[in-house]
């Protein structure tokens, strides 16, 4: 992650509650060949634990497990033109949050792969306003459990938690409201990043 200190500061809770609302990431191991990748959406389980789903023929899912691993919680990012800031001799740079969750990944047991998948629908499609949940009862009779044969469940004991905000702290309130002016003109995920600029102060 970034070592700037600057951008290091965010308490490990609000980390992990960025982690569990944005509720997706890439999940990262170390396979015999080099390293293997996954996106995948997952609940938090317990407060320091992460739980995911991955298809049986998954490179990760057949890896030798359990295993050290990382899954990379990426937010809201732009491009920042030096043009905004109104200072003289600065350069480009990126404004980005991201959060790291390392630790040791293992299987689950069978019988947690239900609960899991419950659970993550639930959470999902609770977010959605305006709209009935979806439930697995919509499904045919057997349809769920033919598709739930294909995947298996896994579970991330978080030992360590980095985030990096990297939302010009580092930069004057005056060269930091031109920045945040002129993302929030773009819109999208621009505006969503200022908004987190206008938070951090």
């Amino acid at each position: 992650m970034h070592p700037n200190p600057a951008f290091r500061g965010t308490p490990e809770e609000e980390n992990l509650r960025f982690a569990a609302a944005r509720g997706f990431g890439m999940l990262c191991i170390n396979g015999a060949e080099g390293p293997v990748a996954a996106h995948v959406p997952f609940v938090m389980a317990g407060g320091r634990a992460v739980e995911v789903h991955l298809a049986r023929s998954n490179a990760i899912a057949r890896a030798a497990l359990p295993a050290p691993a990382l899954i990379v919680v990426q937010g809201p990012d732009a491009y920042v033109s030096p043009d905004w800031y109104g200072l003289p001799d600065q350069v480009p740079t990126w404004n980005y949050v991201a959060v790291h969750l390392r630790g040791v990944l293992s299987p689950m047991e069978p019988e947690g792969l239900e609960p899991q998948v419950d659970a993550l629908s639930a959470e999902f499609e609770g977010r959605i306003a305006g709209k009935r949940p979806w439930t697995k009862h919509k499904m045919g009779e057997g349809v769920m459990e033919r598709m739930m044969r294909g995947i298996l469940p896994f579970r991330l004991e978080v030992t360590e938690v980095q985030g990096t905000w990297k939302l010009n702290q580092n930069k004057t309130p005056e060269a930091r409201a031109g920045v945040i002016a002129a993302l929030e003109a773009q819109g999208g995920m621009a505006a969503e990043l200022a908004r987190l600029m206008r938070a951090v102060g």
